[in-house]
């Protein structure tokens, strides 16, 4: 664990804590980015009501679609991803990159946040420089058991990072670094939600129940798996809930045209997660920071299948960080195709397999993490540095 006690006693305070304090969350691009910060902006509401929140996130992502339904404002930037594979294509984006700087520093300017709070992700990038640039006081979040790229860069400009993870000393210098978990929305799962998420997705109550997902953009390997074992897969014990992701919907639900199986039921997207994890009796899942730590708050047995093509596999190391705690399964991306569905069958009627998955799942779980996070958004607006808004 970390010295946090130390962390916070060589701080002093230089200003007054605001009253009505203005807060910038930026970052996003997929879910696993957007809902911590929601829950984080939620948690801040929580403690105080009168702080004003302002989001800022890529332009045409999920942000701007999710943000502004859990009630916060949002201001897009016209910032892209690098393509690491092919060079020539990063024109265009260094030219968005440019103007997502100079948009930034404008949004900063005229906001006027007291602290500045990063998610990760490229879209953080531009408004944590521009904070950084005016000495106005950031946090930054890090989700990933393997620090992402971006947050690596933006780590001098941050007054405190917020890790999920021990042993983030390797990534981050260790003054500025807490330990903190990963916020997630509220997934406990509930007798009552139970018998509610049977009647809310159809489901038949007496039939084991595997849920697979995606992640909100959809897996090609997951989708594809789960559309290959439809010819094998007959109506009987065993029931699906396939959320294919809006990208692979139509190929999801022409699998079904071709191969009808009742007890397979497709969605693009599930808004209501709760009622997801507390009728599955068993999940399958990419290994994304947000939906692990979502899994271990919910203490769902999972067979995790790491996405290959995120940065530095950094998803491959958040599942052996399970894997490794006998707290999860998991099944290499290229190994998938042979095995992952005939292995979910195979489990989800191993009850002592599941009750031991779920009992050393459980164990990860951080559950207070929004609010250890906020805790830390108090002590930058409090001790952090006088903003300077040139």
């Amino acid at each position: 664990m970390y010295d946090v006690q130390r962390f916070q006693t060589t701080v002093t305070s230089n200003r007054q804590m605001p009253k009505n304090p203005k807060i910038i969350i930026t970052g996003g691009g997929t879910g696993g980015h957007i809902f911590p910060a929601i829950a984080i902006a939620g948690a801040i509401k929580k403690r105080n009501p009168n702080t004003e929140i302002l989001f800022v996130g890529a332009e045409g992502r999920m942000e701007t679609e999710l943000v502004p339904k859990a009630g916060y404002n949002i201001r897009e930037l016209p910032i892209a991803g690098f393509d690491r594979r092919n060079i020539l294509r990063n024109f265009a984006t260094v030219v968005k990159l440019l103007r997502s700087i100079y948009l930034a520093g404008k949004i900063v300017k005229e906001f006027r946040p007291d602290v500045v709070v990063g998610v990760g992700g490229y879209a953080s990038a531009p408004t944590v420089k521009a904070a950084g640039a005016m000495n106005v006081p950031v946090v930054i979040q890090e989700q990933n058991s393997h620090a992402g790229l971006t947050n690596r860069t933006l780590a001098k400009y941050a007054t405190t990072i917020c890790v999920a993870y021990e042993g983030m000393e390797k990534f981050f210098p260790a003054d500025k670094t807490v330990f903190t978990g990963n916020p997630v929305r509220e997934l406990t799962p509930t007798t009552e939600k139970r018998r509610e998420g049977y009647r809310f997705f159809g489901l038949d109550p007496d039939m084991k129940t595997v849920l697979l997902i995606g992640g909100s953009l959809g897996a090609k390997t997951l989708n594809t798996c789960m559309a290959e074992a439809l010819p094998g897969l007959h109506d009987g014990s065993v029931q699906f809930l396939w959320q294919s992701g809006k990208t692979y919907h139509h190929y999801s639900l022409q699998s079904l045209e071709r191969y009808p199986v009742r007890s397979v039921h497709p969605v693009d997207f599930i808004s209501r997660m709760d009622l997801a994890f507390s009728v599955a009796d068993l999940v399958i899942s990419r290994a994304g920071a947000g939906a692990i730590a979502e899994l271990c708050i919910a203490g769902k047995p999972v067979i995790l299948v790491p996405s290959p093509n995120v940065a530095e596999d950094h998803q491959t190391k958040n599942a052996l960080a399970l894997a490794n705690r006998n707290a999860a399964i998991l099944i290499p991306d290229s190994d998938a195709a042979n095995s992952l569905i005939p292995l979910a069958m195979e489990i989800v009627h191993n009850r002592e397999r599941l009750e031991e998955l779920s009992t050393n799942i459980r164990r990860l779980a951080v559950p207070d993490a929004a609010n250890r996070i906020v805790d830390e958004i108090e002590k930058a607006l409090q001790n952090g540095p006088k903003p300077n808004y040139k």
